[in-house]
């Protein structure tokens, strides 16, 4: 198995292994199965129809099939922690997994469906799709013959549970089941690895959701020109390509932001790794703060931008009308299978109906919604009686 080059890295031969213990691959690293095991599994694939920004309906005006999903979302940030990873002689497989699976707790009409489950879920516990991630790939995959869940490695798992950093307690109830059975070390920060995913994440979102707003018409370039980072990414194209087409200007500007983002992770992760000097894996996650992130000024760019698509984009009319419509849809889907589970699959009918209490039957109403795709969700919505959609 091949050593990543850094001492701090993430090495194969020093992972902590898998709960359910089995052989090692002859040809695979620990990180390299776990990748293959996550986008084999159910919920990968499920990504596909599940909302990035724009929830996928027919009829809308400024859906297409152009935007990005949760899965090509994911692919995206797999992309960009895997180089960010290989700059800084990271382990690019566990990097990469750790990518691949941060988004499978979402819910069906992204941060809108996970707002709405959260509530209906408060009398029960909550909902948190990080926390759902590691539901899902510790209990809820069941395909494998030895196990539920898809037997991750320790390093995966506590990269998924705490890519965004240490986590206080009172955990989500989904995460403390997850760590009680393995302990996850929440009240430290992940490997670089994980943190190099994290980041990754915050790259691909900031770049794909000007380039989703723009082909949406919810903004155009114009209006960005006042943006830091970005007005000057576009006199840049102007100046090197006088009289571009619209589609290529726009283009070419936000692959430099795109690039500008990754080149200044890189920057700032090398100079604190070589200010903390650390000399494992266990020396990242010993540290009082993460090593990989924005450099301040840039951070403080990104916050403005980010405001920016706020206000002209997550919460413009037309996505504030479709936020409020598929919030409705959850709000009639979920009370009605935890009041009458028979209007679930047989194999989630039993489990529900089997359940000692309100609150374990809401957790596998919880499970099977949240497991939706979005136009599965409206189908189910409607075949309660919603209308429309």
């Amino acid at each position: 198995m091949t050593q990543a080059p850094a001492p701090y890295a993430c090495q194969p031969a020093e992972s902590l292994g898998r709960l359910h213990a089995e052989e090692l691959s002859t040809f695979r690293s620990p990180w390299q199965r776990d990748r293959d095991r996550i986008i084999h599994s159910s919920a990968f694939r499920r990504l596909k129809h599940k909302t990035q920004v724009f929830v996928e309906q027919e009829g809308d005006a400024y859906r297409g099939d152009y935007f990005r999903t949760r899965l090509t979302h994911t692919i995206e940030v797999a992309q960009v922690a895997r180089t960010i990873a290989g700059a800084l002689g990271l382990n690019t497989d566990l990097a990469e997994a750790v990518a691949l699976a941060h988004d499978l707790g979402h819910p069906p009409f992204g941060h809108t469906g996970e707002d709405a489950l959260a509530l209906l879920m408060a009398p029960y516990g909550g909902f948190d799709h990080n926390a759902q991630a590691l539901r899902i790939v510790t209990k809820l995959e069941r395909h494998y013959a030895g196990f539920d869940g898809l037997n991750l490695t320790w390093e995966t798992l506590e990269g998924i549970a705490k890519h965004n950093g240490p986590v206080a307690p009172p955990w989500p109830w989904a995460l403390a089941q997850v760590n009680a059975d393995w302990d996850l070390r929440l009240s430290t920060h992940a490997s670089a690895e994980a943190q190099v995913a994290a980041v990754a994440d915050d790259v691909a979102y900031n770049h794909h959701d000007l380039h989703d707003g723009l082909r949406s018409g919810l903004f155009t370039a114009a209006d960005l020109m006042e943006l830091p980072l970005i007005g000057p990414a576009f006199a840049r194209v102007d100046r090197l390509h006088p009289g571009l087409d619209p589609s290529r200007r726009e283009h070419e500007a936000l692959r430099r932001i795109f690039g500008t983002m990754v080149e200044d992770v890189i920057a700032v992760a090398r100079a604190r790794l070589a200010e903390t000097a650390p000399r494992s894996a266990e020396d990242i996650r010993a540290l009082d703060r993460p090593v990989i992130r924005f450099s301040e000024p840039l951070f403080a760019e990104l916050k403005e931008i980010r405001q920016f698509l706020f206000t002209r984009m997550y919460r413009a009319p037309p996505v504030m009308e479709e936020r409020a419509q598929v919030t409705a849809m959850l709000n009639v889907i979920f009370p009605a299978m935890l009041d009458d589970p028979t209007l679930m699959p047989e194999d989630w009918r039993l489990e529900a109906l089997s359940a000692p209490d309100r609150t374990a039957r809401a957790r596998v109403v919880l499970d099977y919604v949240a497991g939706m795709t979005d136009r599965f969700a409206i189908a189910e919505w409607q075949r309660l009686g919603g209308t429309g959609g």
